[in-house]
């Protein structure tokens, strides 16, 4: 089993997690069995009560994991199912470490950062390891952080522990271009590799990030100077899809510099269906516009998993998928006009979020949908607050809301208080703790016959990923769908609405989703709801 540590410098945001994901599809191309994994230098426990504004969306795993996003990355350029066991932040490991020494599990010793923090952090690079050929692991952060530094420390011990001839490290930099100057400068990239020498840890692959390409002059002297062959600096550029990164690296060779450092023969590889998805990205044959209507679209990260589904979906459907991002908050005012935010729209979806900001803007986009018949694709909060609109507009109670964000009026949305987990019963309540206490991970959904959605999927059971406190009042279902809306899908045990839909002589394609479609499309398996809806805008915009 060989090991890869991907480490960042210079800056942050340059794109470890693609590059984790766009090796570890290389390396199945050639038919190994991969897996990808994220250390993130965070206190957080997780990233479940962080704020989307700052970290981005949360990604959850089929078995309830709440994760960095990179693992939505993963799981859609390598088409593997992450897991727990695949992510993990400073803040789990200091409590794991706490936990244990609470419990007597150190035998009274002195705990410090080296070797119980550090041990931790190995014992997640190991664990539920089977029969992989390569294990990629993720550092968050930037080399020189002092919150990274444990990660650091503890992956230099590894390579140690593991014989460096079964591990690589990869070092993610950024070279500057200078327009006054008119010439990029390497001497960042220079002063990243001697920080990461300075902790021990000697980088065999440079990936050097460039608005500008590096010549064969300046790849000599950062290998000259940070002490690496020429043929392992390899130059990530700018590219107008992520899903062509994988084609540009492999054009450079580093995958076969990869298994030439473990001395691995290796010359054969499939990269047929990457070159597909790059002819696919460069020949659109049509055009939509879809809005994408939250409250965190000043970090488009908040909706990651959305607009990548939207693209998968589009290169299935020969669309290129333009993405109209609308703040809920635009139409909080009374006189908003509607039909000007929405101009050349072919499509709307109202997406997840927590809490009151932005409800009325997200019902009012949900009304305009439902009235002019524009598909529309709600999402967890996106549902309810469909549910909302119907409850107010076509039920006529005015008041309806839901008890997330209103103590008063009539709570069409609660909180749900049990439900079936893995065959054992959860309970929450209104005191329960925020962290980790959603309802998470896949579960099953059971889709009314002749229904739209169970065409959408060609299925009668379907399972997808959840993450959500409150649910849909049945209280008021028999109302609802004597107005036209369907629960067209519902828990095994009936108890749980999973999908609404309206009537197709009442809307063309009005759908409503509890759970998280985008979670599961992946470059090559795109979301089969996410299909249904574009092929919808297509036809609206006809």
């Amino acid at each position: 089993m060989k090991f890869i540590f991907i480490t960042g410098g210079v800056t942050s945001s340059l794109g470890k997690g693609i590059v984790s994901a766009s090796l570890g599809a290389l390396l199945k191309a050639r038919g190994y069995k991969v897996r990808n994994k994220k250390m993130d230098p965070y206190l957080n426990v997780d990233p479940g009560t962080m704020n989307p504004m700052q970290h981005g969306e949360v990604f959850v795993t089929d078995d309830g994991a709440e994760t960095d996003l990179d693992l939505g990355h993963y799981e859609r350029f390598t088409s593997n199912l992450a897991n727990k066991n695949d992510s993990i932040s400073a803040g789990r490991i200091y409590f794991n470490v706490l936990e244990k020494e609470r419990r007597g599990d150190y035998l009274g010793e002195t705990i410090q950062v080296i070797p119980h923090v550090t041990n931790e952090i190995k014992a997640f690079i190991a664990r539920d390891l089977r029969e992989e050929d390569f294990v990629i692991c993720e550092i968050g952060g930037t080399v020189g952080d002092i919150e990274a530094t444990p990660f650091l420390e503890a992956v230099r011990q590894f390579a140690n522990d593991h014989g460096h001839d079964n591990v690589l490290f990869l070092h993610l930099t950024l070279v500057p271009y200078l327009e006054t100057s008119d010439e990029i400068k390497t001497k960042p990239t220079q002063h990243s590799v001697r920080e990461l020498q300075s902790l021990g840890i000697k980088p065999d692959i440079l990936l050097c990030r460039s608005s500008h390409t590096i010549s064969e002059a300046e790849k000599r002297k950062i290998a000259l100077f940070c002490n690496v062959d020429i043929k392992d600096v390899i130059a990530g550029y700018d590219l107008n899809s992520i899903y062509k990164v994988p084609l540009s690296y492999h054009s450079q060779g580093i995958d076969e510099r990869v298994l030439h450092h473990f001395g691995i023969n290796d010359t054969q590889i499939d990269i047929s269906p990457w070159v597909d998805v790059e002819r696919k990205i460069d020949n659109y044959t049509r055009e939509v516009n879809i809005a994408l209507v939250g409250k965190y679209v000043s970090l488009k990260d908040a909706y990651k998993s959305i607009s990548e589904a939207l693209i998968h979906a589009g290169l299935e459907t020969s669309t290129k998928v333009n993405v109209v991002w609308i703040s809920s908050e635009l139409f909080e005012s009374d006189n908003v006009n509607c039909q000007e935010i929405f101009a050349g729209i072919h499509g709307i979806i109202v997406a997840p979020g927590f809490g009151g900001r932005g409800v009325e803007g997200k019902i009012k986009a949900v009304n305009y949908a439902r009235v002019n018949k524009i598909p529309f694709l709600g999402i967890c909060f996106g549902m309810q607050m469909a549910i909302i609109e119907a409850a107010r507009n076509l039920l006529n109670i005015t008041d309806a809301t839901s008890s997330e964000f209103s103590k008063e009026g009539t709570h069409v949305v609660g909180l749900i208080a049990e439900w079936m987990q893995a065959g054992e019963l959860q309970k929450r309540n209104i005191n329960s703790q925020m962290g980790g206490t959603l309802r998470l991970g896949s579960y099953d959904c059971v889709l009314q016959a002749g229904s739209l959605v169970s065409q959408v999927y060609g299925a009668g059971l379907i399972k997808e990923r959840h993450r959500h406190r409150y649910e849909v009042n049945t209280k008021y279902k028999e109302a609802l769908e004597n107005a036209g809306v369907m629960f067209s899908g519902m828990s095994p045990d009936g108890l749980l609405p999973e999908i609404i839909e309206l009537q197709q002589d009442i809307h063309p394609w009005f759908i409503g989703v509890q759970f998280h479609p985008e979670l599961k499309s992946k470059i090559f398996a795109p979301s089969s709801l996410f299909i249904s809806f574009v092929k919808a805008t297509l036809e609206y915009g006809a």
